[in-house]
């Protein structure tokens, strides 16, 4: 287990890390998805030993790691930037922790061809890794990560320099290898589809802090406020303040949305409606609300469009199947399955859509 005891990490005046509590159990897999600079990769520094924190401290099954370097602890980190020994070959690359540990020459030979096959990197182990692209670099570095068997491993952000395809196959992969080692695997990302697809607990961050954690799927599902809302969100979360009077949300020059019977228990008053682009539709369904806004641009991806769209000066997107080719300054008619909808108060917060208890 590894528990961070209200953490803090300050560099020449700059908080990096802002009071940080958070607990990891053993072969468990730990996101952690936040946008550039929310403070991921210093939090993967002070857990692994290579920084100290400012404030707060380090538990490693309950002992005071604060202060302990990173070379005395059972850590492997892989970053987004591959880092490999130049003038040794793959082989002797991937083999390093285990030579370091003193394992003998069977397992050595085993572990690494175990981790070659499942990185595709049989074909080039007698190379040097300034000879491989740099794909097969990265998939150098993590193949070192799995063959040290660490109790602590570090992933940030290490799947992006990789194709589609590899990349997809090791988000399967990665995290049934490490938790069968009993490992706590955590994997930074600023991507929420990635956090979706990896699973397990995610914490999200903003600006330093952890805004919330839990299961994954439950942390989509139902962020505790707009922050956590739209670090979960790609493309971002669409927004629209309203106003709650009696069973509908209202706005001059907006449509009234009805108040979906889900959420007939929240207070009238201001609000903020929250929605994903897959919310919205181009058909009308039952459950659904007619809205209208100025298309801008259209990405057709091949079998899914992303209409982005202009509401009351709000920057909107809406995520639909197939090819839709609309004109820019068209303006659309679209469908909101309000059966989805969040609302957050006037301080951010997601108000929950019954009353305490029930």
């Amino acid at each position: 287990m590894l528990e961070l005891d209200k953490v803090s990490k300050v560099s020449n005046g700059e908080a990096h890390v802002t009071d940080v509590s958070l607990r990891l159990d053993s072969g468990t897999l730990n996101v952690l998805l936040g946008p550039t600079l929310s403070g991921k990769t210093s939090l993967m520094r002070i857990m692994a030993g290579l920084d100290r924190p400012t404030r707060g401290r380090v538990l490693s099954d309950g002992q005071d790691v604060t202060g302990l370097a990173v070379q005395k602890r059972n850590v492997a980190m892989v970053y987004q930037q591959f880092i490999n020994y130049p003038a040794m070959t793959v082989y002797e690359n991937i083999a390093s922790p285990l030579r370091i540990s003193g394992a003998d020459k069977a397992t050595i030979e085993r572990e690494v061809d175990r981790a070659a096959e499942l990185l595709r990197l049989g074909p080039y182990l007698q190379r040097t890794p300034l000879n491989l692209s740099g794909g097969q670099q990265q998939r150098t570095a993590l193949a070192r990560a799995i063959v040290k068997k660490a109790g602590l491993v570090l992933l940030d952000e290490p799947l992006a320099n990789l194709d589609y395809k590899l990349r997809e196959e090791l988000r399967a992969e990665l995290p049934k290898i490490f938790s069968e080692s009993g490992a706590i695997f955590v994997y930074a990302t600023t991507e929420p589809s990635e956090a979706l697809l990896l699973g397990g607990n995610t914490a999200t961050l903003s600006e330093g802090r952890i805004t919330q954690v839990g299961s994954t799927v439950e942390v989509f599902r139902n962020p505790v406020d707009m922050v956590t809302a739209q670090t979960f969100s790609d493309p971002p979360m669409n927004l629209l303040p309203m106003e709650k009077r009696q069973g509908k949300f209202v706005k001059p020059g907006v449509r009234d949305i009805p108040v979906p019977a889900a959420l007939s228990h929240l207070a009238d008053g201001p609000c903020t409606l929250g929605f994903r682009p897959h919310n919205l539709s181009l058909t009308a369904e039952a459950g659904t609300t007619p809205l209208s806004a100025e298309v801008r641009v259209t990405e057709i991806t091949g079998s899914e469009s992303y209409i982005h769209l202009i509401h009351e000066g709000r920057r909107w997107v809406m995520l639909v199947k197939g090819i839709h080719d609309i004109e820019a300054g068209t303006m659309l008619e679209m469908h909101l399955d309000t059966r989805y909808l969040l609302v957050f108060d006037r301080d951010g917060r997601t108000v929950r859509a019954q009353p305490s208890g029930a």
